[in-house]
């Protein structure tokens, strides 16, 4: 999930959000997303979002497939977003499931049915509610039934193993998992059959290869590698803004970002939170070390070319 770079003016940094993408292609990623909760979508105009979403697909062209987020709760604006994206040159459309009041999942099949019909791109459907139950093996398998190019379910809840293998029974495998909730639970849920993580961007490269230690059968590498980063996962998700703040002050901390600006309204961090988020960042910084991963892939690049 690619963060939204911006200046000191306040405004999005179009080159640091076309860097954030090639550092994304360098580190392995299979591709990005945006403009997400992790984008800070919900403070961008209707404008700004489909010009960042522009920036990132003229700089992954040819590099990294660009996912176009979509989550307004309005159908009729969410179709028009989602077919505004697959013009723009989109590789797929993630549609945020509308949580914002309690909806059955027959009202969900008529929202995402009309959404589908407009696009032809490869389509995920994300589904966070910490409030209750998210969409279902039955649901999902049912919309697929319908609409062959939904591809994926992005869930982001705890204990979602037997759904996970449930949705995979459900849809014979077409639907393909994918775990949200920064990789919190990529461990417990590859064995499920998982088919991806979407992580903060500051570590994908390090989740990058738990993913590919546990899928290759080395839980104890996997894990290995895994436990220098949860803390920080578990500290920044804690609250969605204290996410902003941490995820950037590591690519900062990284070289990959000049400006770690979070756009307000946003939390004030207090000097204690500041500290624990500088040794957070700082033990992922080592473990880098550790595994001899460079904390700026583009730097070294360059420095080697």
């Amino acid at each position: 999930m690619l963060p939204t770079p911006f200046g000191q003016d306040g405004n999005i940094d179009h080159q640091a959000l076309r860097d954030l993408v090639a550092f994304a292609a360098e580190a392995g990623a299979c591709a990005v997303c945006l403009p997400a909760y992790a984008s800070e979508f919900y403070k961008l105009s209707e404008r700004e979002r489909e010009e960042a979403l522009a920036t990132a697909i003229d700089a992954g062209r040819g590099r990294i497939p660009v996912i176009a987020q979509v989550n307004q709760p309005s159908l009729r604006l969410a179709r028009e977003a989602a077919v505004r994206a697959a013009q723009a040159g989109a590789t797929a459309i993630n549609l945020g499931t509308p949580r914002l009041f309690s909806l059955s999942e027959r009202d969900l099949t008529r929202y995402f049915d009309a959404i589908l019909r407009a696009v032809d791109l490869p389509v995920v459907i994300q589904d966070f509610n910490p409030g209750g139950a998210t969409i279902g093996a039955e649901f999902v398998a049912a919309l697929h039934a319908q609409h062959p190019h939904f591809r994926y379910v992005k869930l982001e809840e705890a204990l979602m193993a037997a759904k996970t293998a449930r949705i995979l029974q459900a849809t014979g495998g077409s639907v393909g998992v994918i775990e949200g909730w920064g990789g919190m639970y990529i461990l417990e849920l590859i064995d499920a059959g998982i088919c991806g993580v979407m992580p903060g961007l500051a570590i994908a490269d390090v989740l990058a290869r738990v993913f590919r230690l546990a899928s290759g059968g080395d839980r104890e590498g996997a894990y290995a590698v895994f436990r220098g980063v949860l803390p920080q996962i578990v500290f920044s998700l804690q609250n969605m803004e204290l996410f902003h703040h941490a995820e950037k002050q590591l690519l900062e901390a990284r070289g990959l970002l000049r400006s770690p600006a979070v756009r307000e309204a946003t939390v004030e961090l207090n000097s204690h939170d500041l500290a624990h988020i500088r040794f957070l960042n700082g033990r992922v910084l080592a473990l880098l070390d550790e595994l001899g991963m460079p904390h700026n892939p583009l730097a070294a690049r360059q420095r080697g070319a």
